[in-house]
């Protein structure tokens, strides 16, 4: 059973903590929560006691016989800290350790994730910036804040991403370690070694997801049954392995990854422009997304009417080609060693035309997945072969977007490194 280390800072988004902590619980982790003194001011000791089901304590003097202080660190699978507020994260960077919490967090060899909170003043000022700054060079994961409505009448940056979405990231932060084979409550050399054996750390990973569509007319479109849901757990999959994600959505209905820069765009020519001014800074480029072949030459100002009349035909224009514009491209202007990594979806996957396909795009791995019949679109699980342009095939059995998203990405950190 994971062991998962709730830090809670004296925030007023500390209530939030209580849903993500009954997702954790829920989801079978073992969870103690680690709030700070102050926190207790916003949720007190009983609600995390009866939540947790665990003691709940802010200083290193209870039950000292168990060096609380050290052990909780020692023996976590993850450490997660929401809201963390300026305070923990400015403690944390100067390795202070006035309390359990910023003790826990000083043992810690797990990974280490940091959630934060705050007005958008206190997350832009230069102190902030620098001390994540410092926790992410670390090996620390620590995702931008949500923009949002934040205390009273202000928004803007600063507020906690949605605990459905911190659960998402942790989930997926523990699921990864176990794939790369880290034993359950190993102890590991230093901080934020949990997220530098996964491959990513520090890289720029640009992502696209969703289903282009080409409109008719004001209500008509051509389009796709892609959700967009590979895409974002490339995204999420990415960001706990340390990586800084972007992601550029299509018509995508999923709540916003905790973490992730998005981009929206509609069209093939929308996604086009994006994925290519975004290329450029990009260490992996994956194109999830279901892109449309075909536009229509001309669209309608007002909807088309039925009149009667029999239509005429709809003439069709190619869309760009964004995977092998990006590969192509790379050369000139993408970061040396850039990883380019392409989506093939097929009712009837053939290998050998599949082959073709990579080496006509240009790419270093094509995932070629099944779709139709109840498979790929919209559903929680996936499967896949993928191809590599130096010959190897790697068959991925049946299971969650979430881990085959892992397994391609073991496959790209490998050719990074």
């Amino acid at each position: 059973m994971p062991r998962v280390i709730l830090g809670v800072g004296a925030g007023i988004a500390a209530y939030k903590a209580c849903e993500l902590l009954r997702l954790l619980k829920e989801a079978g982790h073992l969870v103690r929560v680690i709030p700070t003194p102050d926190a207790l001011r916003f949720v007190g000791e009983p609600t995390w006691a009866a939540l947790s089901g665990e003691p709940v304590t802010t200083d290193v003097w209870s039950d000292v016989s168990e060096v609380p202080h050290v052990r909780l660190g020692q023996t976590a699978d993850l450490v997660l800290v929401a809201p963390a507020t300026a305070d923990i994260m400015a403690r944390a960077a100067a390795g202070m350790a006035q309390d359990l919490l910023t003790a826990t967090l000083l043992t810690a060899r797990c990974p280490v994730l940091y959630a934060p909170a705050m007005h958008t003043e206190m997350w832009e000022h230069p102190a902030t910036q620098h001390n994540v700054a410092t926790l992410r060079g670390r090996g620390a994961i620590v995702v931008d804040p949500a923009v949002g409505r934040l205390t009273g009448a202000d928004s803007g940056k600063g507020r906690l991403p949605e605990p459905a979405e911190l659960f998402a990231l942790a989930d997926s932060i523990l699921s990864s370690r176990t794939e790369v084979g880290a034993s359950p409550s190993a102890t590991i050399p230093a901080p934020g070694v949990g997220t530098a054996l996964l491959g990513l750390a520090g890289r720029r990973v640009l992502v696209s997801a969703g289903g282009t569509r080409e409109e008719l007319d004001p209500v008509r479109f051509l389009g796709n049954w892609s959700t967009g849901r590979q895409g974002y757990a490339f995204a999420r999959s990415a960001v706990a392995r340390g990586a800084d994600v972007t992601l550029v959505a299509a018509n995508v209905e999923l709540p916003d990854p905790a973490g992730v820069k998005i981009i929206r765009v509609v069209s093939a020519r929308d996604m086009h422009a994006a994925m290519l001014a975004e290329a450029e800074t990009a260490d992996v480029i994956v194109m999830t997304a279901a892109v449309a072949d075909f536009r229509p030459v001309t669209r309608s100002g007002g909807k088309i009417k039925k009149d009667g009349r029999v239509p005429e035909p709809i003439a069709l224009a190619e869309n760009p080609d964004i995977l092998a514009d990006l590969s192509s491209r790379r050369a000139a202007q993408g970061p040396a060693g850039q990883v380019v990594v392409g989506f093939a979806a097929e009712t009837d996957p053939d290998l050998d035309a599949a082959r073709a396909k990579l080496a006509r795009k240009g790419c270093d791995l094509l995932v070629v997945n099944p779709v139709g019949g109840g498979r790929g679109f919209g559903n929680a699980e996936n499967e896949a072969v993928v191809l590599g342009a130096d010959g190897t095939v790697t068959p991925i059995p049946r299971r969650s977007k979430d881990g085959l998203a892992s397994v391609v990405w073991d496959l790209v950190a490998a050719r990074l490194a």
